[in-house]
């Protein structure tokens, strides 16, 4: 078979002798989905009795084998499915097994996307390998990640050879890229390429781009990182990517009408941590772009306070081009200078566009660019040098993408989006997203000819899958709710009934008290979960003393560490207690006694000031529904069960989950989130 391969802007096909892939899967005897599924899981079944060969304890989970038969109908069928399958049900086994038969079946891969890093090394170093082991099969696996996460060897030969001082702005760069030369050339693998991606000054001047890849035309094209990738993607029957790639994949499949796609041609779609595909998709589908990177591509082509860039070479129009660039940042400044007074005229970080900004008139910018793009064009006709005509190209169409994004956003070109911009330190960043998720998704993802399978433990509330079906458009087949293997005697919701209502100057004092009280009668091992940093860095003002000198180590959200590091931290140490916010409400793994507490102390809502929310809810009160009852509140319950399924994740686990907000018993909604969890509760 000869691949055709695409980069991220379009098709750059090769058919080249060895890249030729023998797509053989297995024996040509097609298994019966639904069998198979009974055989590996079923009480003494394969899963069963092999685990028990190799010393493993197997615990039964018939709701296992429920899901697992609810994915083969879906495949079998060609019909979509979505399942709420609860933490122990064994979900990644339940969907893999019935995958991989039908990608043998098929002949054609099948995609598994999740949200989280952790999920993905889950399947790809865990359960993939066992799986193989048990069945026997020796199936093909391939992780993909986008572009930006492999070096281009080409762009870092640039950097390297005669042209790095015209190129690299300060000496510790230079330095900083020939350790980088050195060390790939002494075979460091891919984790080493990891951690200089995340910790890395050059990274973007290293790193595959679109629009920057010379295909097989590329010197370097035989031991390309990113197409030795894209060849392990083609050649497996189970490609694991993340939401961003896929969603992104999805979009230029229906602008293009399936050419110049990212992925394979899968056969069949897997979703897991299905949760969070309403926000990737309004992240993904929508518009973005910001005043540093603008300024990054600038820099690139002309850095005028050290005398870098490409344009600083030789010939053409030269210093014509390094004027416009010139101008070009001027004008950057000028067009987000407005929004960022804006943002510190209101006194706020993020704020919704409700109409056009006089002041940030873009035709300039946009004139200029585009004038940049064409002036590079027609200097690539000069340039002998595949690699700097690339490079040249590459600017030149990020150059035009910004222009159209920046049109787009300025104009209000896209329909039935909201338009905000937020502020982090100096840097502005513009968005548009739409506010038609679920019709976006329904028309491109499950009205699609292959079926499309989505799992979470948490999508319903209470017990009905009607307020995600609104938000992600899903249809075109069954929906499922498994019942949870774990005991409602693992766990006990406690609730802090007089506790005053978090509007009340009381609360923050009372909470940081009862905080301390509850983390020392537990001896730690504890996650307290908020709402917001400042009320986060409150407690941790008020407790930090406290509970340091009760030698329980502290670990604190964007004090330093990151959250993997958080994460092995707390793990490492006994009595470890973690206070975070979002980020930990969900997709956090710890069992076993390290962790026997979880404090809520917030019900979390969502704030209303936050453009995305406050624009969503506003089209539902336009529709004539309520957005409290048909947004907030789901929403609410739905992040409520999240920060509570942290606790129990093994059938041995126990603990307490602890609520500081008396809400859950003085408003008529409490009992939303205490019927939201199988645990007894209990007033304190």
């Amino acid at each position: 078979m000869i691949l055709n391969t695409y980069d991220d802007e379009g098709s750059i096909g090769f058919n080249v002798d060895e890249f030729a892939v023998d797509y053989e899967l297995a024996d040509s005897c097609e298994v019966d989905l639904e069998s198979a599924c009974q055989e590996f899981f079923m009480p003494g079944g394969t899963l069963y009795t092999a685990s028990a060969d190799k010393g493993f304890v197997c615990e039964e989970r018939p709701q296992q084998l429920i899901m697992a038969l609810a994915i083969a109908r879906a495949l079998k069928n060609r019909k979509n499915a979505c399942i709420e399958a609860p933490t122990g049900v064994g979900k990644s086994f339940a969907y893999l097994l019935p995958l991989l038969y039908h990608a043998v079946n098929s002949r054609r891969p099948v995609l598994v996307s999740t949200e989280t890093i952790n999920l993905q090394h889950q399947l790809i170093e865990k359960d993939l390998p066992f799986l193989r082991e048990l069945t026997g099969i020796d199936f093909r696996v391939a992780l993909a990640k986008g572009r930006g996460n492999y070096i281009c060897r080409r762009r870092l030969a640039m950097l390297s050879g005669e042209q790095r001082d015209m190129l690299l702005p300060v000496p510790a760069m230079v330095l900083e890229t020939q350790k980088l030369v050195d060390d790939l050339n002494n075979g460091r693998d891919e984790n080493y390429l990891n951690g200089v991606r995340d910790n890395s000054r050059i990274w973007h001047m290293v790193c595959s781009e679109s629009g920057n890849c010379a295909g097989s035309k590329c010197e370097f094209f035989r031991n390309c990182f990113y197409y030795r990738a894209r060849r392990k993607w083609d050649e497996a029957d189970i490609v694991v990517a993340n939401h961003a790639l896929f969603l992104t994949d999805l979009a230029i499949r229906q602008e293009r009408g399936g050419g110049g796609t990212l992925l394979p041609d899968y056969g069949a779609v897997m979703i897991d941590e299905a949760h969070t595909l309403e926000n990737s998709a309004a992240a993904h589908l929508g518009v973005h772009f910001s005043r540093p990177a603008l300024l990054s591509l600038l820099n690139r082509l002309y850095n005028p306070e050290r005398a870098k860039g490409l344009l600083m070479r030789s010939g053409g129009n030269m210093l014509e081009m390094r004027a416009l660039a010139q101008q070009c940042r001027g004008e950057v400044y000028a067009f987000f200078n407005p929004y960022s007074e804006l943002l510190e005229k209101n006194g706020t970080n993020s704020l919704r566009l409700q109409e056009k900004v006089p002041d940030a008139a873009p035709e300039l910018l946009l004139e200029i660019l585009r004038r940049l793009a064409n002036g590079m064009d027609n200097e690539v006709e000069d340039i002998e040098e595949e690699s700097w005509k690339t490079e040249f190209i590459s600017c030149a169409e990020r150059c035009r993408s910004f222009a159209n994004s920046i049109q787009t956003f300025a104009e209000r070109l896209m329909d039935d989006a909201v338009y905000y911009i937020e502020k982090e330190s100096d840097a502005v960043s513009c968005y548009a997203s739409p506010l038609n998720v679920a019709e976006l998704l329904q028309k491109i993802l499950f009205g699609a000819e292959l079926p499309v399978m989505l799992c979470s433990a948490t999508m319903t509330v209470a017990g009905h899958f009607d307020y995600f079906l609104s938000r992600t458009g899903f249809s075109g087949g069954e929906t499922m709710v498994l019942d949870t293997p774990f005991s409602p005697d693992q766990a006990k919701l406690m609730i802090k009934s007089d506790m005053p209502e978090p509007s009340s100057p009381d609360y923050l004092p009372l909470l940081a008290e009862n905080i301390g009280d509850l983390l020392v009668g537990n001896q730690g091992s504890a996650f307290v979960l908020f709402t917001s940093y400042q009320a986060m860095k409150y407690c941790c003002r008020a407790l930090e003393e406290k509970l340091t000198v009760k030698g329980f180590p502290l670990l604190i959200q964007g004090e330093g560490l990151n959250r993997p590091e958080m994460l092995r931290k707390f793990q490492e140490y006994d009595h470890s207690i973690l206070f975070g916010t979002d980020s930990f409400w969900t997709g956090v793994d710890v069992p076993g006694d390290k962790l026997t507490m979880v404090i809520i102390t917030r019900l979390p809502f969502a704030s209303i000031g936050t453009p995305l929310v406050s624009a969503r809810m506003e089209r539902i009160e336009a529709s004539g529904k309520s957005s409290f009852a048909h947004y907030s509140l789901p929403e609410a319950v739905l992040k409520f069960r999240q920060g509570a399924g942290r606790l129990i994740r093994r059938r041995s686990d126990t603990g307490k989950i602890v609520v500081l907000d008396s809400r859950i018993v003085k408003k008529y909604y409490g009992k939303e989130f205490i019927n939201s969890i199988a645990y007894p509760a209990e007033y304190f």
